[in-house]
């Protein structure tokens, strides 16, 4: 899958077959639903859930938690940039 077909996805009513879960819970954050985003990240302790998670509290507003997880994904905090240019860059690298 690719950017594209991943972003054709979003107008389904569910996530294609095989996602990884980082890619699963960006999709679900893009159609609204952050909660079930944030479970799907919450249960994994690794880098890219790290950094899912970091991102998904920073478009809570929860500056202060965000910060921690992106200590925990080894990532800098993304100042200037916007939420939705961090999320094509999450997909970018999870698709890759």
């Amino acid at each position: 899958m690719n950017l594209i077909e991943f972003e054709s996805s979003l107008e389904s009513g569910a996530p294609p077959a095989g996602l990884s879960p980082y890619l699963n819970a960006l999709w679900h954050d893009k159609n609204g639903d952050w909660t079930t985003a944030h479970e799907i990240v919450q249960e994994i302790e690794d880098d890219r859930s790290a950094w899912v998670h970091a991102y998904l509290h920073r478009k809570e507003g929860d500056e202060g938690n965000a910060r921690y997880w992106y200590r925990r994904a080894r990532k800098s905090f993304p100042a200037g940039r916007s939420l939705d240019q961090e999320w094509l860059d999450l997909v970018e690298e999870l698709l890759a």
